[in-house]
């Protein structure tokens, strides 16, 4: 395994509790106008660095936060408890609701540390589910919110139905192992091809570097105790992405979950040829612009 390193960003630490979090920023270019303060949350299995810093020869802008970062907008991500380089020693599983907690942290230095009054949101797959809780809990906070990757209830969702086959595991206890075949069957499961090898290869890399085992408690969360929200309280603008196809979520789970959403600026966008983990397939760059396009469009003039 190729040890992976990350460059060009400033790490900051915060803390919930007397828990020390992990924060990652890459600034805006300033060469072009400044489009917001934009924050990634990361999935159940993988840590920050590795999703959306991710370097891959040959692959040009592989890292999201670089892209988002030369076209204006400030961006962090941090490492949800339980991950990468945040504290992993308390003796539970990290669920969504923990991760939830953590987004509050985060925001709270984010704001003090960056002056602005609201952040620009993106979440997948559990990643999704956090953010997706933190805007239910904090609207204040959220500017705009984007899920991919995003299940709600999980009705007709077949990763999720085999994924219940191992339940008993993942509740006996609080990690799991991952090892690179792992990471291997993320973007087998669903339809092989969607992603190339060489970027594959280096995601594994990238996230054995940080961790060799994930918590299970947003794999329990997403097994057993669907639904975690309630659309009807999540009134921010909101984007919700999914994969062609992405075994995650159903399509009817999803409309239905976006026909609650209150906020009248909502879309709803399915991704031609992406199934999960989205940054690493190999249409990568489609999703830049549906999120570019959602987090740059103006405010509407009328509002009747």
């Amino acid at each position: 395994m190729a040890e992976v390193k990350w460059t060009g960003g400033t790490e900051h630490w915060t803390r919930k509790g007397d828990i020390r979090l992990f924060l990652w920023e890459k600034k805006a270019s300033t060469k072009v106008p400044h489009a917001g303060t934009l924050f990634f949350v990361h999935g159940s299995s993988m840590a920050s660095q590795p999703t959306f810093d991710l370097h891959v020869p040959g692959r040009p802008w592989s890292s999201a936060m670089d892209w988002f970062s030369d076209h204006g907008f400030d961006t962090w991500t941090m490492d949800n408890e339980g991950y990468g380089r945040s504290d992993k020693h308390r003796d539970i599983n990290f669920d969504i609701g923990n991760g939830a907690d953590d987004l509050l942290a985060a925001s709270d230095y984010v704001l003090e540390a960056t002056g602005v009054r609201q952040l620009l949101f993106y979440g997948i797959s559990s990643g999704a589910l956090k953010a997706a809780l933190f805007a239910q809990r904090h609207p204040d906070r959220v500017a705009k919110l984007a899920l991919d990757a995003f299940v709600w209830t999980g009705e007709g969702s077949p990763t999720l139905e085999q994924r219940r086959k191992k339940l008993p595991e993942f509740l006996a206890r609080n990690r799991r192992p991952i090892d690179r075949p792992f990471v291997h069957s993320i973007f087998q499961r669903d339809h092989p091809g969607t992603a190339d090898e060489t970027t594959i290869d280096a995601f594994a890399d990238a996230i054995l570097t940080l961790d060799d085992s994930m918590p299970t408690g947003t794999y329990v969360d997403m097994c057993s105790k669907l639904p975690l929200l309630d659309p009807r309280k999540i009134d921010v603008p909101a984007i919700v992405l999914r994969g062609e196809h992405d075994g995650i979520a159903s399509f009817d789970d999803l409309i239905r979950f976006f026909s609650l959403l209150p906020h009248p600026n909502k879309q709803f966008s399915v991704m031609q040829g992406i199934s999960h983990a989205s940054f690493q397939q190999k249409n990568y760059m489609n999703v830049y612009h549906i999120l570019h396009s959602f987090f740059t469009l103006p405010e509407p003039a009328y509002k009747g």
